[in-house]
């Protein structure tokens, strides 16, 4: 059952910056024409696609296209021009400035050891057309970005999500997404182990993943065994848990703990 939906503006909007007048560096850009190999592809690319802008940045050809040219550009690369790697694909949210999704794809010319960046706009409902027929290696990419953006590949074989379970609400790499999880990603893993009556009995998850206490006995972030919620831990939680190695290791080789080690003052 789906629960309500209520929306979280951006999450991250705030500016981390006090000067209104702070511009972030740019890396420089550069003419394609400054390569041969680049002006060749480029002028290549222009003679039979719609072209918003190239250049070059960071030693690399980057080419903004026709979101409806996606397919046909990847394939006119592959199949004329020698870029057979696809390396990365994925999204950008830019949803809350310009209110569309960034779709890139990075792919490597391994004959004449050459990167180009394929980069086009679509707006948060608009749908890609897959590119798994062109490079396998697409198949789980689309899938993550279906999983993490909510941005649906056309004519995939098996469109699913990939990370997140197959119920699970929203899409955590949206720039709207609360960056701890909301109220039922909390809750989550309490109702599909032990069900929601046990929800005052354990506890919330907690979501906090740096987090490590072998002492806390009410949230997630307990190791070693397990005791009643709320109860005192087992004795000298310390020197069973902070070893170096882990019990039943490598044979012959000495266990070291906490307590055995040296923090030198300087180099030797």
């Amino acid at each position: 059952m789906m629960r309500r939906y209520s929306d979280k503006k951006n999450a991250q909007a705030k500016s981390y910056h006090t000067d209104r007048f702070y511009r972030v560096p740019q890396t420089p850009k550069f003419d394609p024409s400054e390569d041969k190999h680049y002006a060749k592809i480029s002028k290549s690319l222009q003679d039979k696609f719609e072209i918003k802008d190239s250049y070059i940045e960071i030693d690399q050809l980057v080419v903004i296209i026709n979101p409806n040219d996606n397919k046909a550009v990847v394939r006119f690369l592959h199949d004329k021009c020698d870029y057979t790697f696809l390396s990365e694909m994925s999204a950008i949210d830019y949803l809350a400035k310009d209110g569309e999704f960034e779709i890139f794809y990075q792919l490597l010319c391994m004959k004449e050891r050459k990167r180009m960046r394929v980069k086009c706009r679509i707006k948060e409902s608009e749908a890609i057309e897959s590119i798994y027929d062109i490079f396998k290696s697409a198949d789980w990419a689309e899938r993550e970005m279906f999983d993490m953006f909510g941005i649906v590949a056309n004519n995939h074989p098996y469109l699913k999500r990939i990370l997140m379970p197959e119920d699970w609400h929203g899409h955590p790499l949206l720039k709207s997404y609360p960056l701890q999880g909301d109220e039922a990603a909390k809750w989550y893993e309490i109702d599909k182990i032990f069900g929601k009556d046990y929800r005052d009995i354990v506890g919330p998850e907690e979501r906090n993943t740096k987090r490590i206490d072998p002492k806390d006995t009410k949230n997630f972030a307990r190791i070693g065994y397990e005791v009643p919620y709320g109860e005192k831990p087992i004795s000298k939680p310390d020197e069973i848990y902070e070893d170096f190695q882990e019990e039943n290791g490598v044979p012959l080789v000495k266990r070291f703990t906490k307590k055995d080690q040296t923090i030198l003052k300087e180099r030797k």
